[in-house]
């Protein structure tokens, strides 16, 4: 079956639960192609929707994509496989839950964008889903997706609607480097984020709390409220969720981003190579427009900005990798402290 048929909704549900749907509507005042765009690239959404954590394209063709996400719904993270199609001359975006998080086990929508006049459109978000549980779950899950979808509907509007182009604001940096430690030694490391105040001289405390949550794709759940000092000794605080997949990766979204960002999302990536293990981070960053004069200074361009904000993700990151040089190189391997 290719990924296009599987999107269209003509299997059968898994059990016979009511089928409920609801539609939410804004009006814009943005072109309808540019809000489209901004829901066809879900790389983009851990920066620029609240709700999501992570995201990644599993495959795709040229209309369709089979993709995962990892998002907060109400108090609980959770992930699920999706199945989109799209419609690019009617700007129109269809998707299916693959395999619903219970007690979900039918979840399919559509994003619909119309030209309303001169900069101005009409967004249609719909949904159908149905719940196999008690009363007071379906109450929950309806109250998450309400959540939910007014806080995607309200940053697509506010992101659309901004004088400037989503690569003005929305951009990406990695770096790697080989470490001469096994990827287990380099993963605990970073697993271990509540002994970096003892090891990783930018990180002035840290608090974790850490579940593992079932319903996150095998995922470790880390709440991470983190003060980071500065290169002028100045101290500001951030909280990030983690999504630790043993030995393989860590991805974070920080959900309290510091001052002149909208959003920031990364990972760790951890790969065996012959003299040791590669560690790639890469950060996806979303600039705040209104904030670039007042925390990079006046007269500061978005070019700028963008190479300033990613100079210092970027040296944060290598100055925790050569700390994960210094604690694990020439050092036998030791369990997981729990990761595993």
């Amino acid at each position: 079956m290719s990924i296009e048929s599987a999107v269209e909704p003509a299997g059968q549900r898994r059990t016979a639960a009511p089928l409920r749907s609801a539609e939410h509507h804004a009006e814009l005042a943005a072109p309808a192609r540019r809000a489209y765009q901004l829901i066809a690239d879900v790389t983009r959404w851990p920066v620029l929707f609240p709700p999501c954590l992570a995201a990644r394209v599993l495959e795709s063709d040229r209309d369709s994509e089979r993709i995962r996400l990892w998002a907060i719904v109400g108090t609980d993270v959770r992930s699920w496989t999706s199945l989109r199609l799209f419609d690019e001359e009617r700007l129109r975006v269809d998707f299916r839950q693959e395999t619903p998080s219970p007690p979900v086990d039918w979840m399919s929508g559509h994003w619909h964008f119309e030209e309303t006049a001169a900069y101005r459109s009409r967004l249609t978000l719909g949904h159908e889903w149905s719940v196999s549980g008690s009363p007071g779950e379906e109450r929950r899950i309806a109250e998450a997706l309400e959540r939910n979808s007014r806080a995607e509907i309200e940053a697509v509007a506010q992101w659309a609607e901004r004088p400037y182009k989503i690569d003005e604001l929305v951009f990406s940096v990695s770096d790697e480097t080989v470490i001469n430690s096994s990827p287990q030694q380099v993963y605990d490391f970073l697993y271990r984020a509540d002994l970096w105040p003892e090891r990783v001289a930018h990180v002035a405390g840290l608090d974790l709390e850490e579940t593992g949550d079932a319903e996150a794709d095998g995922a470790l759940v880390q709440t991470l409220d983190m003060k980071t000092r500065t290169d002028d000794g100045s101290v500001h605080a951030t909280q990030s969720v983690r999504l630790c997949f043993p030995d393989e990766r860590i991805a974070y979204k920080q959900t309290t981003v510091p001052r002149g960002l909208r959003g920031h999302s990364g990972e760790w990536v951890i790969t065996p190579v012959a003299d040791g293990t590669r560690v790639t981070a890469h950060h996806q960053v979303a600039l705040d427009p209104a904030a670039v004069e007042v925390v990079f200074g006046p007269g500061t361009t978005l070019a700028e900005a963008r190479q300033r904000a990613g100079a210092l993700l970027s040296g944060n990151s290598m100055r925790t990798l050569e700390s994960c040089r210094r604690n694990t190189e020439g050092t036998s391997a030791v369990a997981g402290g729990g990761a595993r």
